[in-house]
């Protein structure tokens, strides 16, 4: 049990948005008989796939949290601090009281059990299998192949070049597998005309990877629908990485 209260966010460089013009970006939509209680806190980095669909699951439920800052590329997640909360020292991590997570998934489907609607996972078995078997692809199968450290490691011990072709590679072969897996089900969204997990998954993979990789999702034209419908949904558009209090200033 970890009690958060004792790391204080200067210790770790980790920034807490604590300051007016920030404040629009900490989410009070508070849950239902929520409104009494300490807030979430979601400790990430803006441009974190994995936290970025833990941000959609947030504001889905209509979740109150305090976003805090972890900068992967200064290092933050090795200060003895930040993991003593997640001693990974991955993003994000999600604290509710005396309750810490970390792992997207696990944090998504915490969520989903303590705050059942709008669900996460549809009745139908089958449909539910779909939308477990997406995300799996893309939290086992793609993302840590694609992961910051990874990719530095290979660079390291190779080339640009080379970690570029690794990066393509992963993609695609977990694109190909989940075109195949959802081109039967797919309606507006990847297991019909509703949100579920398996969107909250698929949209931040392709984000992801046109924004850090520069790899189009529009050969795979189940994947890219669905894309296009995300995009029309605010609750994802308000989650990406761009929005986000600690992404830096755009620049002209």
């Amino acid at each position: 049990m970890v009690n958060t209260s004792s790391l204080p966010s200067s210790t770790i460089g980790i920034t807490k948005l604590q300051d007016s013009a920030k404040k629009k970006h900490i989410f009070f939509m508070a849950y239902p008989n929520e409104n009494k209680k300490e807030k979430l806190k979601l400790y990430s980095y803006w441009r974190s796939s994995c936290g970025h669909r833990v941000r959609i699951a947030l504001t889905l439920k209509g979740i109150e949290y305090e976003y805090i800052a972890v900068n992967l590329l200064k290092g933050d997640q090795f200060n003895p601090n930040f993991q003593k909360i997640n001693p990974m020292g991955t993003v994000p991590v999600l604290v509710d009281g005396d309750v810490v997570i970390s792992d997207s998934l696990t944090i998504i489907m915490y969520l989903d059990e303590k705050y059942p609607e709008p669900p996460l996972l549809p009745r139908d078995l089958h449909k539910r299998a779909l939308n477990y078997q997406a995300a799996s692809i893309i939290s086992s199968g793609i993302q840590p192949l694609q992961n910051l450290a990874v990719i530095r490691y290979i660079e390291e011990k190779t080339n640009a070049e080379e970690k570029i072709a690794w990066v393509n590679n992963a993609i695609r072969k977990g694109y190909t597998a989940l075109e195949k897996l959802l081109v039967n089900c797919a309606g507006k969204y990847a297991t019909g005309d509703e949100v579920y997990l398996a969107d909250l998954f698929l949209a931040t993979q392709i984000h992801a990877a046109e924004i850090k990789f520069n790899i189009d999702v529009e050969p795979y034209p189940t994947l890219a629908k669905c894309y296009e419908s995300y995009k029309k949904l605010s609750v994802f558009e308000d989650a990406i990485p761009a929005k986000q209090p600690d992404a830096p200033a755009p620049t002209n």
